[in-house]
């Protein structure tokens, strides 16, 4: 059994939180190991009993090769490589580690000790990182990805009330629905503009509130949504360390094939999410879960953007998110 592993987590938020039951399998079959995890959303593993170590995993090339000699340190005998990229297996090689053990391809096999081959169909995305704690011979434990929510009364779900307080969100109309309004993967994944307004009026009519969420660079499309119906907005105003407080203030999320919907269902926050030029079978959210989908000719394409009309994602329209809605937390009529 290694004293010391290192898992390289993925880049991006919704893959990592596809990673827990892999890491959960790790954790449960290697109790006497010390685990470190290396990746840019490392802190949302915190508090959650599945590592020793975290270590924050910059996305820039300087930071990574700064990080690289701190994890180096750790002598780790065992690397598990998540992400497919031969950055990561070079990392696992500079780190010292004895033992690689990824996905074959991308020529990165010569660096790799042990590879994994892809599966043909690509299975769901959960499903492939543990196909890796399977080589290791350890247990799944559990397909589903969860973390333990804050309490209620910690210091980051206080800043979370008090930003949606400052937001003119009121406490008593609810329920507070978030409507996440970006993807990092491009336009292709956004639902309309005015599918959002249509959804946000349609929640007000019925009691609730709904709440914009995105990034700084969202700060146009909410402007635009705010134009056409009534909302609050929090967009730019939260952070990645605060990002699991707040989702967990809301009775629901709705979003696109985005991290917040993994993040949010992990958590056990009801999530509402549409599907268009991404296939749902390889990475829907996991849990309390709605899926709309519109199948099309040209769908899933996995453009980043639509060379047509977007038939995908303008085709659902705000009553049938907000008839999912129902069946997860019903509204007031």
């Amino acid at each position: 059994m290694p004293s010391t592993v290192i898992v390289r987590l993925p880049n991006w938020l919704g893959d990592t939180v596809m990673a827990m039951p892999a890491l959960s399998a790790l954790r449960a079959g290697l109790p006497g190991a010390r685990i470190a995890l290396a990746g840019p959303w490392a802190h949302l593993m915190s508090g959650q009993g599945l590592a020793e170590i975290l270590v924050a995993y910059p996305r820039t090339w300087l930071g990574r090769l700064r990080t690289a000699d701190t994890v180096r340190e750790l002598r780790p005998e065992l690397a598990l490589l998540l992400p497919n990229s031969l950055e990561a297996a070079l990392a696992a090689r500079y780190w010292g580690a004895r033992r690689r053990i990824g996905f074959a391809g991308g020529g990165r096999d010569w660096l790799l000790t042990e590879r994994v081959p892809v599966a043909a169909p690509r299975p769901h995305q959960v499903d492939e990182y543990l196909m890796l704690t399977e080589r290791l011979g350890l247990a799944t434990i559990t397909r589903d990805p969860c973390l333990k929510p804050l309490e209620p009364g910690s210091e980051a779900r206080a800043t979370a009330q008090a930003l949606l307080r400052g937001a003119g969100v009121d406490a008593g109309r609810r329920p507070h629905v978030a409507v996440h309004l970006g993807a990092a993967f491009g336009p292709s994944k956004l639902w309309p503009v005015e599918r959002l307004g249509e959804l946000c009026r349609l929640l007000s009519r019925r009691g609730g509130t709904p709440v914009l969420l995105g990034t700084p660079d969202d700060a146009h499309l909410a402007d635009a949504v705010m134009a056409r119906a009534p909302a609050a907005s929090i967009v730019g105003r939260d952070s990645p360390a605060l990002l699991p407080a707040v989702l967990s203030e809301f009775d629901a999320v709705v979003c696109g094939d985005t991290g917040v919907g993994h993040l949010a269902a992990a958590l056990g926050v009801p999530v509402v999410t549409l599907f268009g030029p991404t296939d749902p079978l390889l990475t829907a959210p996991r849990g309390t879960v709605a899926i709309v989908t519109h199948p099309t000719p040209c769908a899933p394409c996995f453009y980043r953007a639509c060379p047509i009309d977007h038939p995908c994602l303008r085709s659902i329209t705000a009553d049938e998110v907000g008839a999912r809605l129902d069946d997860l937390v019903p509204c007031r009529a």
